[in-house]
C-alpha cells in the first residue's frame, strides 16, 4: 500500500460505562465489535460468562452490562476461560492488525486512492441488530463481512432505526401480528460518531423547507466502519424525529424523507468526518439521493453545465439493481418529488423539471413519475444486476434508457450475490471441513473446497444429522411458546415434544411472503401432498418461515393459510410454520433442512441467496431456474423444477409448476433420500451433498463478489476518477 492509508477510523465513544475487571477488560472492546458474530471463538467465550444471558439476549453488550461483580471473580480464577480470553484476544488483534497482508493489498499493492463508500438502506449483519427486513440486508451485512475479511478499505453508510422491522407474532388463527419495540442503543454494539471537536456528531441537511439535525452512530464490523444515521434527536421537531424510526415505512412522503436523510446525510456525515470517497457504490434505488448531494457539491466549486457535472460524479459510481418488477423500483409522484427536492435544484442552478428529469424512466412523457433506479443509472459509470439472468432481464427492462446514460449504450453487467461463509456454515460441518480442507479454504476458490469429496460419507452425514437435530429442538422450542401465547391446552403443548422427526425427509422454505415468491404452491393439491408427505415408511416434512409486509394484504392472507392448514389434524406434525423469521431463524433453518425449496415465479427472482447458503451447507435446493441457481445448478448437486410452458395463463403456470415440484418430490427426492445402506447412510444423497457444497461454497460466498465489485467497479472507477 502507499503512504496514503485508505482504511477509515471513525472517531466514537461508548454511550455506558461497562465495569469490567482489568484482568478481561479487552471484552469491552470487542463487544462493540461486530467481528463476534461470525467469530464462533468469541460466541463461545461470551456464553460461558453466562449461558442463561447469552441464550437470551446474543448481545455481548447487553450481556456485560448484567454480568455481577462475584461471577467475574469466579471467572477469573478459571484457568480455561482465561486461556481462552487470552486466545480470543490475540485472534481478534491479529485480524485487525492486518498482519501477513490482507487479498486487496496483496492485489493492489499500488492502491492510491481514499476509501470505498457503500449505501443501503437495510444491514443485516446480526439479528441483535434489527436494521434489515430481508435478502437486500442480509446482502448488504455480508458484503461489509466480506470486505473485513479481505482487507478492502470501504465504509458503509445507513439509517438506524429506533423501531427496526416489526417482529412478527401469529394469533391463534395464523393472523399475522405486528410489534414494533424500541431498541436501547446504548446497550447494542453502538457508539456515538465524534466530530472534529470532540463532541458527538450532528450534521445538517435540509428538508421540506426546513433544516433537520441527524446524529451519526457507529456500528464496526470487523474492519469496516457502518455508519449509521439518526434523526431521533431532541433538536428537532418530534414530526422529524420519528424519520428512521421504522424500516420501510407505508407512507410514500415518509419513505421519500428517510432516503433524502440516507443519501443527502450519507454524503454530508462522510464530509464531516473528512472521508473522500475514490469510488461510491449505491446499492438499490434506495440511496440513490446521494447524487443530488454530490451534484450540489460540485455546483459550489464553480460548475454550472449539469450534464458535465453528472458525468463527473458518474465516473466514480457504481449502481447496483436488484429488482426485476418495474412496479418494484422505487419511485414518487412529481409534485411530492418537486416539494421535496426543491433545495437541491436551487443549490444545483438548475430548473426542478431538469432535475427531476435524471430520474425520469419512460421515454420523455409529461408529468412522469421520479425513478430512483432511472436515477441511479443515469449518474453512475458501472451498474449491474444480481445474477447473470437477473443483469439479462434488468437490461432488457432499462434497454431504452442505455444510449444515454455515462459511457454509451453499455449493457448491465451481472455480479451474482453471495453469502458470508463464516456466518451461514453450521458449526458441526465447519468443524468436519476444517479437518480436511487446505488452510484458507473458506475465502478460497473452487480448489480449496475440492477436498469435500474426501470427507468420509459418514462423517458428513452425521454433522448434517447434529445441525438437524438442532433445529428440531428449535421448532419444538419456538412452536410452544407460541402455542402457549394462544392459549393451547397442555395437552396440546404436550405433543410438541413429538412436532418434527430428525429421521424424517424436512423441506425448507424460509423467505420474505412477497406473493411472486408463491409460498403456498407446494399446498396446491392439498391431496397429493398429504398422501406424499404422510407415508410411514418414507415421510417428508416440511418446516416454512416469513413475514409479509405489513402493507401486504395477500402476502399475510397466504400466511393465515398456511398456517391454518398446518393445524389440521391429517397434516399436523408434518407442516410447521416459524413465526419471526429473522437471521437466527434463517441460519437454523439453512443449516438443518434437506431441501430448499424455491418456486418463484420466473424471471422475477432477483438472485436468492438463501439457497446458496442452505446449498453449502449440503442441503439440496429442489429450485426453479431462476435467479442464482441456473448458475449453480450442475445436474448433480440438487434438481431443477421444469418450466411451465412460456405461454401458459397464470393458473395454468401455477398448476404446471405445482405438479413439476409433486413429480419431482415422488420420483426423485424421496426415493434418493430414503435409499440407505447397511450403516444408514444414504450414499447417493451424501454425494450430492458433497457436489452441493464443492461447487456452492467457493463460487457463491460473498467474498468472491467483493473481489468482482473491487475488481470490476471499484478500483477501475477509482482510478478513472
Amino acid at each position: 500500500m502507499t503512504d496514503l492509508d485508505p482504511y477509515v477510523q471513525v472517531p466514537s465513544r461508548r454511550s455506558v460505562d461497562i465495569e469490567l475487571p482489568d484482568e478481561v477488560a479487552r471484552l469491552g472492546e470487542i463487544a462493540y465489535n461486530l467481528w463476534w458474530s461470525w467469530s464462533a471463538r468469541a460466541r463461545r467465550l461470551f456464553a460461558a460468562i453466562d449461558e442463561a444471558a447469552w441464550a437470551y439476549y446474543r448481545n455481548p453488550v447487553e450481556l456485560l452490562l448484567n454480568v455481577e461483580r462475584a461471577r467475574w471473580q469466579v471467572l477469573i480464577e478459571s484457568d480455561p476461560f482465561m486461556s481462552s480470553y487470552a486466545a480470543l484476544v490475540r485472534y481478534y488483534d491479529h485480524y485487525l492488525s492486518r498482519e501477513g497482508g490482507t487479498w486487496f493489498e496483496e492485489r493492489f499493492s499500488d492502491y492510491a486512492g481514499g476509501p470505498f463508500a457503500y449505501l443501503s438502506m437495510e444491514f443485516g449483519v446480526h439479528q441483535s441488530l434489527a436494521l434489515y427486513s430481508g435478502g437486500l440486508g442480509v446482502l448488504s451485512g455480508d458484503h461489509c463481512k466480506s470486505a473485513s475479511d479481505l482487507g478492502v478499505p470501504l465504509v458503509a453508510v445507513g439509517l438506524l432505526y429506533r423501531y427496526g422491522y416489526f417482529r412478527q407474532t401469529l394469533d391463534h388463527e395464523g393472523v399475522q401480528q405486528h410489534h414494533y419495540p424500541e431498541y436501547d442503543f446504548a446497550r447494542l454494539p453502538l457508539k456515538p460518531v465524534l466530530g472534529a471537536d470532540g463532541s458527538e456528531l450532528k450534521v445538517r441537511i435540509p428538508l421540506d423547507g426546513r433544516e433537520i439535525s441527524v446524529s451519526v452512530w457507529l456500528a464496526q464490523v470487523g474492519r469496516i466502519p457502518l455508519l449509521l444515521l439518526d434523526t431521533d434527536v431532541l433538536d428537532n421537531d418530534p414530526a422529524d424525529r420519528a424519520i428512521t424510526r421504522v424500516l420501510y415505512v407505508r407512507g410514500r412522503e415518509m419513505r421519500l424523507a428517510q432516503e433524502i436523510v440516507l443519501g443527502v446525510g450519507g454524503a454530508a456525515a462522510l464530509a464531516a468526518l473528512g472521508i473522500e470517497p475514490s469510488c461510491w457504490h449505491i446499492n438499490e434505488g434506495h440511496s440513490a439521493l446521494v447524487q443530488f448531494e454530490r451534484l450540489r457539491a460540485l455546483g459550489s466549486e464553480g460548475s454550472t453545465d449539469l450534464g458535465a457535472r453528472v458525468e463527473r460524479i458518474a465516473r466514480n459510481t457504481a449502481f447496483t439493481t436488484h429488482t426485476p418488477v418495474a412496479a418494484g423500483n422505487e419511485q414518487f409522484e412529481p409534485e411530492l418529488a418537486s416539494t421535496y427536492l426543491e433545495p437541491w435544484a436551487e443549490r444545483v442552478g438548475v430548473p426542478m423539471e431538469e432535475l427531476l428529469r435524471l430520474g425520469h424512466g419512460d421515454h420523455g412523457e409529461p408529468n412522469q413519475l421520479f425513478n430512483l433506479t432511472a436515477l441511479g443509472l443515469r449518474t453512475s459509470a458501472f451498474a449491474n444486476g444480481v445474477s447473470q439472468l437477473n443483469a439479462e432481464v434488468v437490461s432488457e427492462m432499462w434497454r431504452h434508457l442505455l444510449p444515454e446514460l455515462p459511457g454509451h449504450d453499455r449493457a448491465i453487467t451481472g455480479i451474482t450475490n453471495g453469502v458470508h461463509v463464516p456466518t451461514w456454515l453450521g458449526v458441526e460441518l465447519r468443524e468436519v471441513l476444517e479437518e480436511r480442507l487446505e488452510r484458507g479454504w473458506i475465502g478460497g476458490g473452487e480448489a480449496g473446497w475440492a477436498g469435500v469429496e474426501d470427507v468420509p460419507d459418514c462423517d458428513l452425514w452425521e454433522a448434517h444429522q447434529a445441525q438437524k437435530k438442532r433445529l428440531t429442538r428449535f421448532v419444538r422450542s419456538r412452536t410452544l411458546d407460541q402455542q402457549a401465547r394462544n392459549g393451547r391446552s397442555p395437552s396440546s403443548l404436550r405433543r410438541i415434544g413429538e412436532l418434527i422427526d430428525p429421521e424424517a425427509l424436512t423441506i425448507g422454505f424460509a423467505r420474505r411472503f412477497a406473493t411472486y415468491k408463491r409460498a403456498g404452491l407446494i399446498f396446491s393439491d392439498i391431496h397429493r401432498l398429504r398422501s406424499l408427505i404422510c407415508q410411514p415408511e418414507r415421510p417428508v416434512q416440511i418446516v416454512m418461515a416469513g413475514k409479509a409486509h405489513p402493507a401486504d394484504r395477500p402476502g399475510q392472507e397466504l400466511i393465515r393459510h398456511i398456517f391454518q392448514l398446518s393445524q389440521e389434524p391429517s397434516l399436523w406434525g408434518r407442516v410447521v410454520f416459524l413465526e419471526n423469521y429473522d437471521m437466527r431463524v434463517g441460519r437454523m433453518m439453512v443449516q438443518g433442512v434437506d431441501v430448499w425449496l424455491n418456486n418463484p415465479i420466473r424471471p422475477m427472482e432477483a438472485s436468492g441467496t438463501s439457497g446458496q447458503k442452505a446449498a453449502m451447507n449440503g442441503v439440496l435446493n429442489l429450485s426453479i431456474a431462476d435467479g442464482w441457481w441456473p448458475e449453480g445448478a450442475t445436474g448433480d448437486n440438487g434438481w431443477t423444477i421444469p418450466a411451465a410452458r412460456a405461454e401458459a395463463e397464470e393458473i395454468e403456470r401455477d398448476l404446471e409448476d405445482a405438479l413439476a415440484i409433486y413429480r419431482a418430490l415422488e420420483e426423485e427426492v424421496v426415493p434418493a433420500y430414503y435409499e440407505r445402506d447397511e450403516d444408514g447412510v444414504p450414499r447417493r444423497w451424501v454425494a450430492m451433498m458433497k457436489r452441493s457444497i464443492a461447487t456452492v461454497g467457493p463460487r457463491f460466498s460473498s467474498d468472491r463478489m467483493v473481489r468482482d465489485y473491487v475488481e470490476q467497479a471499484y478500483e477501475p472507477l477509482s482510478r478513472s476518477s
